[in-house]
């Protein structure tokens, strides 16, 4: 009888010590994965516990040694191999970012190896040695990894001895530095209006020449434009050119305007700049080298302000001290056939300005998904479906998956949402307002509009 009792006790007491453990695993698991949504958990498992507070001074001194040490003058030899160790071995997997840092730059097949042993380390998962920077960094951003203390310093060195040009760019301001990359190409820093200039940059090109549509014989039919219309004035962007120039300053319909085109979130955009805050210079837009989520880091070439491209909002420097925020107009995706057809006054840029080159990003380089880290991607959608994306009057952003809005404007269906109206433009798809007019849509890939709008609407059809 005794010994039944006792067995029963010591049983009830090892089901108390497992539920608690359970409990106890519980509760680490829901702290580390924190806000993460299930499908971020699914792709990429559970994030490593995060330290809070700054780091030691022996801590700040190896990072000095691998990092900037590195970059500056001493290159990599075993003091750097030692400090990573020790950077390795500190649990702490906010370092990982710096270590990103470097691996983005890095031309050596056994650095690379050390740096992403450490990182794997550090983010407790054994990670892949194929693409090994980008595997790393979408980790890091997918899990949301808050930064190390005086991340910007570093990175900043790192940055800014590698490509002198950027110094003026990396400074405090509203951007989050972890997601800043490297493009793999260097900073557009030519004079406005020099853009015949040839540069080691993606040249953007200042006040271009345009032809009639009925001289513009080297464009075919089928061939993608980006047309824009101000003030009853077309003009159309040959995707051909912005593959090459990804920047125009453009004057349509009496307003000046800035059209980036980012090749990696297929999303063409028109920016007014023109009527700016009293003492503000016109913004002449350039591209910087940088990339954030793999969307194009643009900056005015005036004050070095840098702009979050797919927002159009100044970030940091003067501009973002002012509260600069870009209007945009409409830009219609279409072919060139349906664009001349329907505006017959269009003009169309010359094709000079494609530079004797013929790209295709989208259907070669981009075909199989984004080439650059973009972390947890919202899965509603295919990554690189096109959507029309606007921001409404209430200021709520909305998709609409641009195949099937095509296809239910062309069954004669109506498609609103709050004061937003979609219609058939030119082969396109453009978003108007309750009383007609522009308010500013654009057509990009899924991940970078649900990336940068991460509250947005997906019209459900």
């Amino acid at each position: 009888m005794s010994l039944a009792i006792n067995l029963h006790s010591r049983f009830f007491l090892i089901s108390v010590f497992l539920l608690s453990c359970l409990l106890w695993v519980n509760a680490l698991r829901a702290q580390q994965t924190g806000d993460l949504p299930p499908y971020v958990v699914q792709k990429f498992g559970i994030p490593p516990a995060i330290p809070r507070g700054d780091i030691s001074e022996d801590l700040k001194d190896a990072v000095k040694t691998a990092f900037i040490d590195t970059v500056t003058n001493a290159g990599w030899g075993r003091e750097q191999s030692k400090a990573l160790r020790l950077i390795a071995s500190t649990e702490d997997p906010r370092l990982v970012w710096i270590i990103a840092d470097l691996m983005r730059f890095s031309a050596d097949q056994g650095l690379d190896a050390e740096l992403l042993r450490a990182a794997s380390k550090l983010l407790d998962k054994e990670l892949s040695n194929v693409n090994s920077w980008g595997v790393v960094t979408d980790h890091l951003i997918a899990w949301d990894i808050p930064a190390p203390p005086d991340y910007l310093a570093v990175k900043r060195a790192i940055f800014t001895n590698i490509v002198p040009g950027w110094e003026r760019l990396f400074v405090e301001g509203d951007i989050d530095w972890r997601l800043v990359s490297w493009g793999g190409v260097l900073i557009d820093q030519r004079a406005y209006d020099k853009t015949d200039e040839s540069c080691n940059c993606i040249p953007a090109a200042d006040n271009p020449e345009v032809s009639s549509a009925e001289d513009a014989t080297w464009l075919e039919d089928e061939d993608i434009v980006f047309g824009v219309e101000v003030n009853g004035e077309f003009r159309a962007y040959p995707r051909r050119i912005m593959e090459v120039r990804e920047m125009v300053n453009d004057t349509l319909g009496g307003r000046d305007l800035g059209i980036p085109y980012c090749t990696l979130c297929g999303a063409a955009q028109a920016y007014f700049t023109d009527r700016m805050p009293v003492g503000v210079e016109r913004p002449v837009l350039r591209t910087s080298g940088l990339l954030i989520r793999s969307n194009k880091v643009m900056y005015d070439l005036n004050t070095f302000s840098v702009f979050d491209t797919f927002l159009g909002h100044a970030v940091t420097g003067s501009l973002a001290d002012r509260g600069v925020k870009l209007q945009q107009a409409s830009v219609i995706t279409t072919d060139w056939g349906t664009w001349k057809r329907e505006n017959p006054t269009t003009t169309v840029l010359l094709e000079r300005y494609a530079l004797g080159r013929d790209f295709d990003f989208r259907n070669n380089r981009d075909a199989n998904g984004p080439i650059f880290p973009i972390g947890d991607v919202d899965p509603r959608l295919p990554v690189h479906e096109d959507v029309i994306g606007v921001i409404t009057a209430s200021g709520k952003p909305i998709a609409f998956q641009r195949s099937k809005a095509i296809l239910a404007l062309k069954q004669g269906k109506e498609i609103t949402f709050e004061n937003v109206r979609l219609e058939l433009s030119a082969g396109g798809v453009k978003a108007v307002g309750e009383d007609g007019s522009d308010v500013g849509s654009h057509q990009a890939f899924w991940f970078a509009w649900s990336q940068f709008h991460p509250t947005t609407e997906l019209w459900s059809g």
